[in-house]
């Protein structure tokens, strides 16, 4: 992976660490990031978009917490063997979407949308009736 491939805005509300990691987990569930695949080092991914590398260190860290990311001694963090398998439960697949909700419904507020037109718009883009 190239630390090119993650887009960080540092002027958005969300926290930068959680940006990264949100975009770490989406890659790996689109299977765009394969079991095995090593990412780039913290510094690197700090150096290329100029942030503190202890933000950087902190999303790995938390991925790796979550199963998502596997450390490798000497070689730094790769996705696990078992990150690329869909979340078994319900739950588990609400919390892989819960920060990508909370971001969105903060935006929708900040714009002053009703949510019947958020659900709208959600129900267009997954691309299926209610």
């Amino acid at each position: 992976m190239d630390a090119t491939l993650l887009h960080i805005l540092p002027t958005a509300p969300e926290p930068i660490y959680r940006q990264i990691a949100e975009q770490v987990r989406r890659l790996v569930a689109s299977g765009q990031l394969a079991a095995g695949t090593q990412l780039p080092s913290v510094r690197d991914v700090a150096a290329t978009h100029a942030i503190n590398p202890m933000t950087v260190s902190k999303a790995y860290s938390q991925l790796e917490a979550e199963g998502v990311l596997e450390r490798l001694r000497g070689k730094g963090m790769a996705v696990a063997a078992r990150a690329g398998t869909r979340p078994g439960g319900v739950a588990q697949r609400w919390a892989m979407l819960q920060p990508a909700l909370e971001a969105l419904a903060r935006q929708a507020r900040e714009l002053e949308l009703t949510p019947a037109e958020v659900a709208d718009r959600l129900i267009q883009a997954m691309g299926r009736e209610p």
